[in-house]
């Protein structure tokens, strides 16, 4: 989606507010929106992020035999689904007594799950941030694009769409496809790696590194290079969550969770995923499709917090992986050693781990393992069982109950951008503030909006599920087309009767 397409709707509030839409938010996956409510003078009254798209996936799931799940979850989105294959499958895991799984299948997930960090950093970096960190938030619209990227920076292109390619083949060796495969099942794999496509991948390596540092190279520059006024552009101190290994090392697939304050301090260590539901707590609110998710000892108005790359680089003590640990500790040198909380530095961490995914396929695609060897494990069943990874864009958990009649009772999802969702309207508040308060609202203004989204890659589609009672808006007009009668429910249920404009903006608050 490009700029060109998103809609910017004006219209009075109740309150003599003046609301501005920005419908779509661009370059994101999936639908979501952005309301200001303004007075008079352009002052920010009021800033939300709506996710509008209803999904459903934890009620789609109950009823359907556990070993469908992990094939059946992918379809919350196209852009990783390989996330939720293998968190599906950690779950499940745990139902039929495959935990821990045999090393050839937990080496064969992993490295399909390390592609997949791949492709999706590769997507994102290259294709929905690129334009506009090339080219200047203020850019035509008409330029800030992949098209525009392409054009002007055609070797910058070209890396991130090869870097994106190799990605994708390492999970169509591992699950059978690029989108929406089959390889992992609870339990195990369901295939081991083909000794033919292993060799062709392992040929491209040196190329691929060399990309991969040079993406890096491109991050820590553009970030580097910004203008001082957007140095701590967005800046919104969070805690940080997220998996960590041994160590403390950099983990993705799998490990204990760790949340550290925004200030640096370790608040939380060495935290079982299976006892997930004792650190967090999701709340809901009417505006919004997406859950809320907060550290229950501090509550849901003190408890929220941030993950994916920036959090994941500053959560841990270090990267197992050479030429991405150097990286790391340059980082960390370029911010003194301080914690870094402003969100375009998401885009330099997130180049880091795409190095470190690179090499860490590097590993595996030399490990005889991934080549054969026992796949499945089974032991006593359980009633259910919880997944945790470190998907793209930060901490995935799945949970799900099963019957004895293999059917799934319950399943609970908390993905990535749901635990990033009062971060992410924390930081479009912070830049509306900052550039849009008492000035005239212009679309290059706008977009810093998107940008501090943006640099989330939130994946709108993979956040929406089961909240209640579903919002429902019903007019009723008369053969001429005039309004009789509008009656807008909310999720909560609260029910408002008047004019469309009056009952949404009420449903709204």
């Amino acid at each position: 989606m490009t700029d060109a397409v998103r809609s910017l709707e004006t219209a009075a509030h109740p309150q003599g507010l003046r609301r501005v839409v920005i419908d779509p938010v661009s370059r994101v996956e999936g639908h979501g929106k952005v309301t200001l409510l303004l007075d008079e003078d352009n002052r920010i009254e009021q800033v939300r992020l709506h996710i509008v798209e209803f999904r459903g996936f934890e009620q789609f799931i109950v009823g359907r035999p556990y070993w469908e799940v992990p094939v059946l979850v992918q379809r919350l989105c196209g852009i990783c689904p390989v996330s939720h294959h293998l968190a599906a499958s950690k779950a499940l895991d745990r139902v039929v007594g495959g935990w821990p799984v045999p090393e050839a299948a937990d080496k064969i997930r992993r490295l399909m799950h390390y592609g997949q960090m791949v492709q999706s950093h590769a997507l994102h970096f290259f294709h929905l941030a690129s334009p506009d960190l090339l080219f200047g938030f203020d850019a035509a619209v008409a330029q800030r694009n992949i098209v525009g990227v392409a054009m002007a920076h055609p070797e910058a292109a070209r890396q991130g769409v090869m870097l994106r390619k190799f990605g994708q083949e390492v999970i169509r060796i591992t699950a059978g496809k690029r989108v929406h495969g089959t390889g992992s099942v609870p339990g195990g794999m369901n295939r081991a790696v083909d000794m033919a496509e292993r060799d062709t991948l392992r040929a491209q390596l040196p190329e691929v590194l060399a990309w991969a540092e040079a993406a890096v190279d491109l991050a820590e520059r553009l970030h580097t290079g910004l203008p001082p006024h957007l140095g701590g552009f967005a800046d919104t101190p969070a805690a940080m969550l997220s998996l960590v290994g041994p160590g403390g090392a950099m983990e993705f697939y799998d490990g204990t969770l760790r949340l550290r304050e925004a200030d640096g301090r370790v608040a939380v260590d060495g935290f079982a995923d299976q006892r997930y539901r004792e650190l967090i707590g999701e709340g809901v609110k009417p505006w919004t499709y997406m859950k809320f998710p907060y550290r229950l000892a501090l509550g849901p108005d003190a408890g929220w917090y941030r993950v994916g790359p920036l959090a994941r680089v500053q959560n841990c003590d270090f990267i197992a992986t050479p030429r991405a640990e150097a990286r790391r500790q340059a980082f960390v040198a370029a911010h003194g050693g301080q914690v870094v909380h402003a969100v375009l530095a998401t885009h330099w961490a997130r180049m880091i781990e795409l190095l470190h995914g690179v090499e860490v396929v590097a590993q595996l695609l030399d490990d005889p393992a991934i080549l054969g060897g026992p796949l499945l494990a089974t032991g006593e069943r359980q009633r259910g069982g919880v997944g945790i990874i470190e998907a793209p864009r930060g901490t995935l958990i799945h949970e799900y109950e099963v019957g004895d009649n293999d059917l799934v009772t319950s399943c609970n999802l908390i993905v990535s951008t749901t635990h990033n969702n009062q971060a992410m309207n924390e930081a479009v508040r912070s830049v509306a503030l900052q550039y849009l308060d008492g000035h005239t609202i212009t679309e290059p203004l706008l977009n810093h909006i998107e940008v501090a989204i943006r640099a989330y890659d939130p994946c709108l589609s993979c956040a929406t599920h089961a909240l209640g009672q579903m919002p429902l808006a019903v007019t009723l007009r008369n053969a001429r087309g005039e309004v009789l009668d509008h009656v807008h429910r909310s999720s909560s249920g609260d029910t408002v009767r008047g004019t469309p404009a009056h009952s949404a903006e009420a449903a709204q608050g």
